[in-house]
């Protein structure tokens, strides 16, 4: 019925006759081929495969000799007819939950028809070929790594460090899209924000290592900047969530450097290129400089796993420290799940926030390498945030002792 809806208001304008299936067609094909697929399920399969062809055998001669077939042709309506069937038998199987969502899926994507349209007509040729690209590392290669541990110390997963180089690239392609749908300005501040809620260190590379290859730098800084402003604000959240008895002293110790970072971010926003005409970033899918990124972490991994293995619960903060200044998230969790005897709620607080410094000096590494000359106002706004946060840390710990 939902989808009938949509197809009789999309053809509401066609004359009269020319309208093979609405919104009582569309109800009464999901209808029998429920009923199809309750047939089906009793062991009568014969019964239902009739009821399904016969069906779709009806629709294909209603359409087949359509009038004004010739004028206005429209495959859409077929399809979606056939997919009704689809939906309806499925959900007469016994999964009437996938058939409702599906059904709501294939109605909403018949509803965009205009923006789709829209969207197709501002695409060019390089767009079609970045999409590909992503398409291709994003899809065609993660479902066939292996899922295990292999490597020195067993610290390498196949799958999840090629799951960095879909997040980095898919962090360049976002900016791409961003790029021409806001232009080059806005686009690169609403990927540096969500990049920033996953992984500020991704699109720190990513952002450097545009800013490194063009011409005509824009919004790269401060895109950089305002990622790890955003990374500060996800960390409390997260340390909120999975490590609470940390959070008052871990709040005191980190609200100077998020305060740095949100200023820092705003003044190169302020300064950056006021053109938002879209400008096209180069090749958007840059594998070779995510390779090297995946490179480093997996060398991280090997790290962090030699110094759980080494120190144990005796060097609780040097393992913080380590693996947070390849993933803030693996020390939050770390900590989280200690217990508290293990260590004191204000000495977690330093180890953790000591952990983004780490993570800060990787990023600031990152933006030299990559951005060189042209990142030299992104690595000063991220060094002034990591001096203030460092301070913060001093304090505490003389507070402390």
């Amino acid at each position: 019925m939902l989808i009938g809806i949509e197809r009789g208001f999309d053809l509401r304008r066609l004359e009269s006759g020319t309208r093979i299936a609405g919104v009582r067609t569309f109800t009464l094909v999901g209808l029998a081929s429920g009923i199809a697929g309750l047939i089906g399920a009793l062991g009568y399969g014969f019964a239902a495969g009739a009821i399904v062809a016969g069906a779709a055998a009806v629709l294909s001669i209603g359409y087949a000799h359509r009038p004004g077939l010739s004028e206005k042709p429209d495959a859409t309506t077929p399809v979606a007819a056939m997919v009704t069937i689809g939906l309806g038998f499925l959900a007469g199987i016994g999964n009437p939950a996938l058939a409702i969502a599906g059904a709501t899926i294939v109605t909403l994507l018949l509803s965009l028809k205009r923006e789709t349209h829209g969207i197709l007509n501002r695409l060019d040729e390089d767009d079609v070929k970045a999409l590909a690209q992503y398409a291709v590392i994003a899809g065609a290669v993660l479902p066939f790594l292996p899922n295990g541990r292999y490597g020195p110390l067993g610290a390498w997963n196949p799958q999840q460090l090629w799951l960095v180089v879909i997040i980095v690239t898919g962090f360049s392609f976002l900016g791409y899209v961003a790029n021409r749908l806001f232009g080059e300005r806005h686009g690169t501040i609403a990927t540096a924000v969500i990049g920033g809620l996953y992984s500020s260190t991704a699109v720190t590379q990513s952002l450097s290592e545009r800013l490194g290859r063009t011409n005509t730098p824009g919004a790269e800084a401060a895109g950089i900047a305002l990622a790890s402003a955003v990374m500060y604000v996800r960390v409390l959240i997260l340390v909120a969530i999975l490590a609470t008895r940390i959070a008052v002293p871990f709040a005191m110790i980190t609200f100077p450097a998020i305060g740095v970072g949100v200023a820092a971010g705003w003044w190169l926003y302020r300064k950056s290129p006021r053109s938002d005409a879209p400008i096209a970033p180069g090749n958007p899918v840059a594998l070779v400089p995510a390779l090297g990124f995946v490179i480093f972490v997996a060398a991280m991994a090997v790290a962090v796993t030699w110094a759980e293995g080494r120190f144990g619960q005796q060097g609780i903060a040097l393992l913080l420290l380590v693996s947070g200044s390849a993933n803030v998230d693996v020390a939050i969790v770390t900590a989280g799940g200690m217990p508290p005897q293990a260590i004191g709620a204000e000495l977690a607080a330093i180890a953790l926030a000591g952990t983004i410094v780490a993570n800060m000096g990787v990023k600031i590494g990152v933006t030299v390498v990559y951005a060189r000359a042209r990142g030299r106002s992104a690595a000063i706004a991220l060094t002034a945030s990591t001096v203030v946060l460092a301070a913060s840390i001093a304090v505490a710990w003389f507070t402390m002792v």
